[in-house]
């Protein structure tokens, strides 16, 4: 599908949102902030997604975002893992967690569930980590094992969601190639307080700062917000946001984010983690990925978002890596033969990941000439 002159400037507002368009350095915290929340139930990609987005910036930089208590990672929404600035956690679980709630209720009645088991696991979770201790989550559920709290068929992941959910732990420092778990009571040391009103329009601000343009679906959709609350956010931020609809789509953004189309530039290629925002951050999909393709990101359906190439926002195949002590060698897989410029374009973004890694990168030309 070929864009038009409006779809290229949506793209390029979106790629300019969420920090995609060559933006100069930005802390990982910085990052992480700007897009609201980042999806992160595979923790390696969702490294790469910050790292990505602020030129310069290394994986041990975003690892140590995780241990000095700047980022953390939890359920705030959708019943999915996503990194969250440490100070927003709280106000965002009290946002998205009831919906989650209500749609996991029958899943937490089957395998026998119930407030009296919640509460034993959340008095057992408080002595064992108190005063600043952290945990992994083998330890955590030995300890449930050791209480006589049952933890096969699913039972151990639905406890530690349901703290997490509870806001009485998140996933914090680093622990091996995972995280520890702390209480999140002493690990966030400055949450921000947020109610209602005030909660509904930052989060609209926030999600639109960092993904805008989009529409109330997209919104929806990411957040799993209601309708009613996502159009009640958006008149408290109404001072804030600016709208534009064209062929009966109405897409939203805040003000600072609108402002002269970027001159004409050399290809953007990206070489961007599976589950990126640029892609999982909407509902409608297709301007950035054809719906001819969709099968190659997903294969099978299966839930797993393959490593994307994208050129100027529109994705272009996928990507693979094997990594050693010693590199990193990335291989392309295009939907369609690549022009010179673009194979140079993925050259240094593989360079770029490499980078990240802290290891030299090697490309398996896989590619080939328009």
């Amino acid at each position: 599908m070929t864009t038009g002159h409006g779809d290229q400037q949506v793209l390029r507002a979106r790629l300019a949102a969420q920090l995609l368009d060559g933006a100069d350095h930005r802390s990982p915290t910085a990052v992480v902030s700007r897009l609201l929340a980042v999806q992160a139930q595979d923790l390696a990609s969702s490294l790469w997604a910050v790292g990505v987005r602020s030129s310069g910036t290394t994986k041990a930089e975003v690892l140590t975002a995780l241990e000095d208590g700047s980022i953390v990672r939890s359920w705030p929404m959708r019943g999915t893992l996503h990194l969250v600035a440490a100070e927003d956690l709280g106000w965002l679980l009290g946002l998205g967690v009831p919906r989650v709630r209500s749609t996991i209720a029958a899943r937490h009645r089957q395998l026998g569930l119930d407030a009296e088991t919640f509460s034993r696991s959340r008095a057992l979770t408080e002595r064992l980590l108190s005063g600043h201790r952290r945990v992994t989550r083998d330890a955590l559920l030995t300890a449930h094992t050791d209480a006589g709290i049952p933890i096969d068929g699913q039972r151990g992941s639905h406890l530690i969601m349901e703290l997490a959910m509870s806001g009485v732990v998140c996933w914090g420092p680093p622990a091996g190639r995972q995280q520890a778990l702390v209480l999140s009571e002493e690990w966030i040391r400055a949450p921000r307080v947020l109610e209602a009103d005030e909660a509904l329009g930052e989060f609209v601000v926030r999600y639109l700062t960092g993904h805008g343009p989009s529409t109330i679906a997209d919104l929806t959709w990411w957040s799993k917000l209601t309708v009613a609350q996502a159009k009640r956010g958006v008149e408290v931020a109404a001072g804030r946001l600016v709208s534009e609809s064209r062929d009966g789509v109405t897409r939203w953004s805040t003000a600072e984010g609108i402002g002269p189309s970027a001159a004409p530039r050399p290809p953007r290629v990206l070489a961007l983690p599976g589950f990126d925002e640029l892609l999982l951050g909407y509902r409608d999909r297709e301007l950035t990925l054809p719906a001819a393709f969709a099968d190659r990101i997903v294969p099978g359906a299966n839930g797993i978002f393959l490593p994307m190439i994208t050129v100027d926002g529109r994705v272009v195949g996928t990507w693979r890596r094997r990594t050693s002590t010693t590199g990193v060698v990335v291989t392309p897989t295009p939907f369609q033969p690549l022009s010179q410029r673009v194979q140079a374009g993925f050259r240094r973004a593989a360079g770029e990941y490499g980078r990240f890694l802290g290891l030299g990168a090697s490309v398996d030309e896989g590619t080939s000439a328009d």
